[in-house]
């Protein structure tokens, strides 16, 4: 997948463009320079093109810590981006910032498009040719508070991308993702070296994965290794906020996510922002509680961590769960088995007899609460889809589902079918429409 970032000087509106292409509120927009710090990624959806869109704080002249650290998250974005959209404010003239992230730019050998925003009436659009004397070629006028000049900024990011060409290969291809420190490296590299065969090593399609082949019971897998990055200094290995980046890329190819937190640190937020990239994407997730070789009562504890992990991912309570340690290897035997399953659960077919049937039963047990008179009837489910599982029923009227009945039917499937490690996803269909 392509990426796009959005870099500019503080309060030129790179949030709120954000926003317009990613079509949500994700990126906080206020009137005040320097809101956005860290790096926010979202995923843009234009035509037949898709792309990940990177939001960076505001860049400015100065030699303050914070400044500095904000110009390193938004060098860091530069250097991933295949496209950057340099944004500028239209009602101003050429700053010292500006000047600065031209410097920057001119040296990453990227295309650059430079977004000159708050162009919102005649008067302004003239003041797009000052911009030219930043030394791009392209320069579009946009407006992102009246939503101006999007489709020619889209069209623009957008006509360079190659068609990208889906790997057939029905090897099941999974990857480590987490935060740093949570012993992804050393836990692939357990993995790989018990009783395992190498067969090769690729260059990943993404610049810090690794794709690895490898045997396991005869049949071969593919581990996409996220934690490899290139170096550029100590300094880069310390941006935790990179790793959502390398996370959101080898999600993209992979079918099941393996998501590695720390038995020392335990649940932190930042465990739940990546596994939520990973079920938005679809995949499968096995969540490995890692360094248990830490854990004094690992038969007492374990309990405990179970209830701890229901109640922290209560979002996902279908995740597959392994306590290991990538140090010492315990209980890494278990992993592949937890994983194969997951993945056979993400590609299971179910037959439409046995899904009609569990439905009718669900109904006649627990019928739809009515609304204004009207009650919810379903006459026919069937499985379209797989990875992941993706059920549709034909209904009277869509409009009468509610939330807490769609769960109910989510409930009743996967009490009937093991759908353990893997989402699943319910459409309702009016039965009179095609």
């Amino acid at each position: 997948m392509q990426t796009v970032c959005l870099i500019g000087k503080p309060n030129v509106g790179k949030s709120t463009i954000f926003n317009r292409l990613i079509k949500e509120d994700k990126s906080i927009v206020l009137d005040t320079p320097g809101v956005t710090r860290d790096r926010i990624y979202g995923e843009v959806k234009y035509k037949d093109k898709n792309f990940l869109l990177i939001d960076t704080g505001g860049i400015e002249t100065g030699n303050d810590s914070w400044n500095k650290d904000i110009t390193l998250q938004a060098t860091l974005a530069i250097d991933e981006a295949d496209v950057i959209v340099f944004v500028v404010d239209g009602k101003e003239d050429i700053t010292s910032s500006d000047i600065a992230i031209r410097d920057i730019l001119l040296k990453s050998n990227k295309k650059i498009i430079v977004a000159v925003n708050k162009i919102d009436n005649e008067k302004r659009k003239d003041n797009i040719y000052n911009f030219y004397e930043l030394g791009f070629s392209c320069v579009i006028p946009i407006s992102a508070s009246h939503n101006l000049g999007f489709l020619e900024l889209l069209e623009e990011i957008t006509n360079d991308f190659t068609e990208e060409k889906k790997e057939i290969d029905s090897r099941l291809k999974f990857c480590f993702i987490g935060r740093p420190n949570v012993g992804k490296s050393s836990l692939i590299n357990a993995l790989l070296n018990e009783d395992r065969v190498i067969v090769s090593n690729i260059p990943g399609t993404t610049r810090d994965a690794t794709d690895t082949v490898f045997k396991y019971n005869n049949t071969e897998y593919i581990a996409i290794d996220t934690a490899g990055m290139r170096k550029k200094g100590r300094i880069y290995e310390n941006i935790e906020k990179y790793s959502y980046l390398r996370s959101l890329k080898a999600i993209d190819r992979s079918d099941v996510c393996v998501l590695v937190i720390s038995a020392i640190e335990g649940i932190l937020e930042h465990d739940k922002h990546i596994l939520s990239y990973a079920l938005k994407a679809g995949k499968a997730v096995v969540l490995v509680v890692n360094k248990w070789d830490v854990i004094e009562n690992p038969d007492q504890d374990i309990k405990m961590w179970k209830k701890l992990i229901a109640s922290h991912f209560v979002f996902a309570p279908y995740l597959k769960v392994v306590f290991l340690s990538a140090l010492t290897k315990k209980r890494v035997h278990t992993l592949m088995p937890e994983i194969i399953e997951a993945y056979s659960n993400y590609t299971k077919q179910i037959k439409t007899s046995d899904l009609n049937n569990v439905i009718r039963e669900a109904v006649s047990m627990h019928e739809a609460p009515s609304y204004k008179g009207k009650r919810l009837k379903i006459y026919f489910v069937s499985q379209v889809d797989s990875m992941p599982p993706k059920f549709e029923f034909k209904v009277n009227d869509k409009g009468l589902i509610h939330f807490s009945y769609q769960r109910y039917l989510e409930n009743k499937i996967r009490e009937s079918f093991d759908f353990s490690g893997t989402p699943i996803i319910l459409k309702f269909k009016n039965n009179k429409d095609e």
